[in-house]
């Protein structure tokens, strides 16, 4: 049991079922048949835990070092060996599931899966920092599209919407670690950016993604548009909390922030044009 509470908190279980949920819901909302979601889920879910296992082996030598009770392999859960051994399987696991998808979304998948494991490897100390969260997520709606019949289009602005929401995702998902990183030489551009630059432009993203949502063809619905108002206000709480230097518990808040735009996509047709 110690073991697999190592590998499951090594996953990043939050970002992972986020991510999970929101690939999962659009795929229902699309009328994607019962096999292909839950295939999708398997190939979403073994991706995630690929890339949240590589970033704990990545950075297993300097958690250890300091001794962060927060990381499981440096708290002895699990060692750094089988995290990186669950990382090279799942990402095998990933590879056959997605494209039993079919070769259009598996590839599209691949490429998501290809540039999250780029910032565990490097990207995350630049200033592209932000690529790979925003192509992975701008891509969740095209994995799904694609996987449907016929292979429509999705509508762009569910694509660009998707993209902001990585963005989001991103700046916050830094936010907590930022001492963290500054001591062990990470600068990709939340830490560039300091707490409250960093919470402005997630929320900014998150408004962003809202109002270009909305834009889409029979999405301005009464619903969708309470739902966007709620997220304004945690995106907004979370901004207020940064600026009051209350840093505990953004990241929560950015993912609360986003739930309200998944349940819009999910009620309002998830990709259908």
């Amino acid at each position: 049991m110690r073991l697999l509470r190592g590998l499951v908190l090594a996953t990043h279980p939050g970002p992972t079922v986020a991510v999970v949920g929101y690939a999962t819901a659009t795929a229902v909302a699309s009328d994607l048949s019962t096999g292909k979601c839950a295939l999708l889920a398997f190939a979403v879910l073994s991706g995630q835990a690929s890339v949240g296992w590589s970033n704990d082996w990545v950075d297993a030598p300097i958690d250890v070092a300091r001794r962060r009770t927060d990381k499981p392999i440096a708290q002895g859960l699990v060692s750094r060996q089988v995290v990186g051994v669950g990382a090279l399987v799942a990402l095998t696991l990933c590879v056959p599931a997605s494209l039993l998808l079919g070769w259009r979304a598996g590839m599209a998948h691949l490429v998501a899966v290809a540039a999250a494991w780029s910032y565990n490897l490097g990207l995350k100390r630049s200033l592209l920092s932000p690529f790979p969260y925003v192509l992975a997520f701008g891509l969740v709606p095209v994995v799904v599209s694609q996987a449907l019949p016929g292979h429509p289009r999705p509508p762009w602005g569910l694509v660009v919407a998707s993209a902001l929401l990585g963005l989001s995702a991103h700046l916050t998902n830094a936010v907590e670690d930022l001492d963290h990183d500054a001591a062990t030489g990470v600068r990709g551009m939340p830490q560039r950016l300091g707490v409250r630059a960093s919470t402005a432009l997630s929320t900014a993203a998150v408004v962003a993604a809202v109002a270009v949502f909305l834009t889409i063809h029979d999405r301005l619905e009464p619903l969708s548009l309470a739902l966007g108002l709620v997220a304004f206000a945690i995106s907004g709480t979370a901004l207020l909390r940064a600026v009051l230097g209350r840093n505990d518990g953004l990241f929560v808040l950015s993912i609360l922030a986003v739930l309200p735009l998944v349940v819009a996509v999910a009620t309002t047709g998830g990709v259908r044009p």
